[in-house]
């Protein structure tokens, strides 16, 4: 079979995952009027909400994607007989100035915020809002792994699915046994490993190479057995968490959103054997070429975009009391969070492109480069955990900033100052 270098089913996959995660964390909160004040409660949607969380939540589809994009990366990078270095700064540099533009702009407002006399608030939000961070961190993760994962799904097939798939069941069973929720989180090192080996074999012919009847087996028999284990093992009955179910499947990820993630991966297999995105128009191909060049920043400025317009609106309806119904219609507020999404990512993305830096000539050195990669991904790391906040008062928040910057740093130079 010829693989394709640019999948569009892929890439639309991708675009649409993102879509879903930005429109959900619009919903998490709502926004009400209640005897001339405005409150912000999180939502409760009821179990109608939970059985359609099953369809839209397509986080795994991101990781199975990430998985068919690497492989390519890594084909390509094989083919130039390049060092290691220079596949994790090709890689890794690209995220550089989103990143660091990031943490700069988040870094600065829980700082001044701590100094001007709200320094546990500054401190705890700023915890609370760095949550997002754990996507990136795993993500970069299985980008340094990438080219070992492919060249063990080259000589050994699927084999490596199997202690993955094992090592999900394992935690799940000593979460059960111990009622240890936290250890749901080590989770983050089998799931979506296992997604993003689902996506180098999907690269590789699995899945799209099966036949129609076998796809439909496979996804039927998913189906049924995330019923049985939401039914009859007492797993979370929907797939992402809101305030009437607090703990869910999404995240951290358990034995179920894994079987999820494999039934999106066979319907991903439907898809492109009905030859969806097969003639995508060259005016729409751009377009999701451009989508997906933008989806970093997108995923890390949606949030603020959303606390933007919904106090924008807040700010409207304490003005103009008798339109409340209209202003905090959560409708409205997806569709002014879209659109604002689509007009101030781009200018943003202007910002990030002067921080990505241009590789020099010849070959990143080798020890620069794992040095900073490895202080880079601790730092994200670290301010996932921690937040990010210069001040007294959270010398973690501190210290994680100066881990990040130094890792960007030194990865800066392994890009821009190479050998040869």
């Amino acid at each position: 079979m010829r693989v394709p270098q640019r999948n569009h089913l892929i890439d639309l996959a991708r675009v649409g995952s993102m879509l879903i995660v930005v429109i959900f964390h619009t919903l998490l909160w709502q926004i009400l009027f209640v005897d001339g004040q405005i409150r912000v409660v999180p939502w409760a949607p009821g179990p109608v909400w939970w059985g359609i969380s099953w369809i839209c939540t397509i986080i795994p589809v991101f990781f199975v994607a990430a998985g068919y994009s690497n492989a390519v990366v890594v084909d390509t990078w094989r083919a130039t007989s390049d060092a290691y270095a220079g596949f994790l700064t090709l890689r890794g540099t690209k995220l550089l100035g989103p990143l660091t533009l990031f943490v700069i702009v988040f870094t600065t407002i829980g700082s001044l915020a701590a100094w001007l006399g709200w320094p546990e608030q500054a401190a705890t939000l700023s915890r609370q809002f760095a949550q997002l961070l754990w996507f990136l961190v795993t993500y970069l993760l299985l980008l340094a792994a990438a080219p070992l994962a492919v060249w063990i799904h080259d000589h050994w097939g699927g084999w490596i699915m199997l202690p993955l798939l094992a090592g999900v069941i394992a935690v799940d069973v000593a979460v059960r046994l111990t009622g240890d929720l936290e250890l749901q989180w080590v989770n983050l090192l089998f799931a979506w490993p296992l997604a993003h080996q689902w996506g180098i074999a999907y690269h590789r012919g699995w899945f799209r190479g099966w036949r129609v009847p076998q796809l439909l087996g496979l996804l039927t028999a998913g189906a049924a057995l995330i019923a049985v284990l939401v039914i009859g093992f007492g797993y979370p009955a929907a797939a992402v968490a809101w305030a009437d179910i607090p703990v869910a499947n999404l995240l951290p990820p358990t034995l179920v959103i894994v079987v999820l993630g494999w039934c999106q991966t066979v319907v991903l297999a439907l898809l492109e054997k009905a030859g969806t995105a097969d003639r995508l128009r060259e005016r729409t191909a751009r377009g999701v070429r451009l989508a997906n060049a933008l989806l970093l920043s997108v995923y890390l400025w949606h949030i603020p975009v959303i606390v933007m317009v919904g106090g924008a609106l807040a700010g409207l309806t304490l003005l103009w009391p008798a339109a409340s119904a209209f202003l905090l219609n959560p409708l409205l507020l997806v569709i002014l969070v879209l659109a604002a999404v689509t007009v101030i990512v781009p200018l943003v993305a202007r910002v990030e492109v002067r921080l990505i830096p241009n590789p020099g000539p010849g070959s990143p050195s080798t020890p620069l480069t794992l040095i900073g990669f490895a202080a880079f991904v601790a730092g994200i790391w670290a301010v996932w955990q921690f937040g990010a906040v210069l001040a007294p008062v959270d010398p973690a928040g501190a210290t994680a900033v100066m881990t990040y910057l130094v890792g960007a740093g030194l990865l800066w130079r392994a890009t821009t100052r190479t050998s040869g």
